[in-house]
């Protein structure tokens, strides 16, 4: 009898599809599944990502050597680290780069403020329509930066812009959204437009996954709408915050579209006004793609550093 409940235990091991005795290439499959999954994504983070900065860091070690008095064809010349030493001695580069800086730590926080409120109201129980709102907000998010810009473009010109010529009729004064004093911030308020609601989208789907008894729980103790919203919404969707902030320190270093349309319109933005924009002007423009390279890497490290340096502050916050 024992003989034959031992035979019944070995073959049902067999048969198992995790037994021991299950064939090579079926424990090979359950090795590699869950990295045939992520493949796709890793295939494109490497084309799209990887493989284009290692193009630039290669493109960044040569330079254009001109000899003579320029009768000869230019040649190409290792130059080693030298794009890099021009780039960190660059001024044009750093007043862009300053300047990113001072957009986003103004414009971000305005934009996550915004996007949270928003969400918050649509979580509550007094907003109705909430698919309408939802939708309302979203829109700005598809439509084309390109479009955006060119749109508020039209509000900002003094000749065609609806918001100075009624400011104008109630004799207040009109700012010149496109002056030097002002243009960086009539940026942060296409972007703003535009990406707020899809933060917003982020934050509210954090908050339904909240489970309503959590809610019942803090009316229970007292808690106001307010309360329930400052002492359990808040802190229970903080990674989805964290989420959002780090994809607009990106965004933010990385500005290009909205300057770069309304650099018809103002004076004040030139070709060094940010760092995509000086990198795009040196290496398209001007033709030094191997210089354009090496301000490509430099503000690819750099947007590495100010979002890894953001998440382990967020870590080390959160107790990680």
């Amino acid at each position: 009898m024992t003989s034959v409940a031992s035979e019944t235990v070995s073959v049902s091991n067999v048969a198992k599809p995790g037994g021991t005795g299950s064939p090579w290439w079926q424990r090979l499959l359950r090795l590699i599944t869950p990295y045939l999954f992520v493949l796709p994504f890793v295939l494109l983070f490497i084309a799209f990502f990887f493989a284009p900065l290692l193009y630039a860091f290669s493109q960044s070690l040569y330079r254009v050597h001109r000899s003579g008095l320029g009768l000869t064809p230019p040649t190409i010349v290792f130059a080693g680290l030298s794009n890099y030493v021009k780039a960190f001695q660059d001024p044009a580069f750093w007043d862009g780069v300053k300047r990113v800086l001072v957009f986003g730590v103004i414009q971000i926080p305005i934009e996550m403020i915004l996007a949270v409120v928003l969400a918050l109201l649509m979580d509550s129980a007094v907003i109705r329509f909430r698919r309408f709102f939802r939708l309302a907000f979203f829109i700005p998010f598809a439509v084309p930066g390109v479009v955006a810009a060119i749109m508020w473009g039209f509000f900002y010109q003094p000749t065609s812009s609806p918001i100075i010529a009624l400011l104008t009729a109630l004799h207040l004064g009109a700012p010149d959204f496109l002056g030097k004093n002002v243009v960086l911030w009539s940026i942060a308020n296409i972007s703003t437009w535009e990406f707020a609601g899809y933060n917003m989208v982020i934050v509210y789907s954090a908050l339904q996954s909240i489970p309503q008894e959590i809610y019942e729980s803090g009316r229970l103790d007292g808690l106001s709408e307010v309360g329930i919203a400052l002492r359990i919404k808040l802190p229970m969707i903080r990674p989805a915050l964290f989420l959002a902030v780090l994809f607009a320190i990106i965004g933010s270093l990385q500005l290009f579209n909205e300057p770069t349309i309304l650099n018809r319109l103002s004076n004040a933005i030139t070709t060094t006004y940010t760092p995509n924009i000086y990198a795009y002007s040196v290496a398209f423009v001007n033709t030094d793609y191997y210089y354009g390279g090496a301000l490509a890497v430099i503000l690819g490290v750099l947007t590495f550093i100010f979002s890894y340096g953001f998440v382990r502050f967020t870590q080390r916050q959160s107790g990680n």
